[in-house]
């Protein structure tokens, strides 16, 4: 299959699966099913797939940021980087649905998480972990008394 096409798919679905992240207090256990293990293992099986087929063709290594910049010169080994990206954003964005919605967090305070995470990856995960925390201090002394 031809990388640009891959390249487009995998945005594509990484994109719907934001939405439906989005549009998740709507219908929470279709979002999870969704957003969370249909489209990152879609993205999944993709990106193995360009790690079975060319990954001896990639030259570097993990052990220089030269050498992992040398990995990423070939083409289809940079489309499994970005498909790896695309997977594991996706993944972290419904993690932080799901946990908020077990935590009876109102989901307007996730909102701004997610297109961080989307944009950002850890600065989104960054953003939940903190608002997470700040609420849990402010929540439970209330429970306690």
């Amino acid at each position: 299959m031809d990388a640009d096409l891959i390249f487009s798919a995998g945005g594509s679905f990484a994109m719907a699966g934001w939405l439906v992240l989005l549009a998740s207090p709507l219908a929470p256990r279709t979002a999870d099913a969704i957003a969370a293990y249909a489209i990152p293992l879609l993205l999944s099986v993709a990106y193995a797939g360009l790690i079975l087929a060319f990954w001896t063709s990639g030259e570097g290594g993990f052990d220089s940021l030269d050498n992992v910049a040398r990995l990423f010169e070939t083409r289809e080994l940079l489309l499994a980087g970005w498909l790896h990206y695309l997977a594991f954003d996706l993944f972290v964005g419904a993690w932080i649905v799901r946990t908020a919605r077990e935590a009876s967090m109102p989901f307007w305070l996730v909102v701004p998480c997610l297109p961080a995470t989307f944009l950002f990856g850890p600065v989104g995960y960054l953003a939940f972990a903190m608002i997470r925390f700040s609420r849990a201090r402010v929540v439970e002394p209330r429970h306690a008394a």
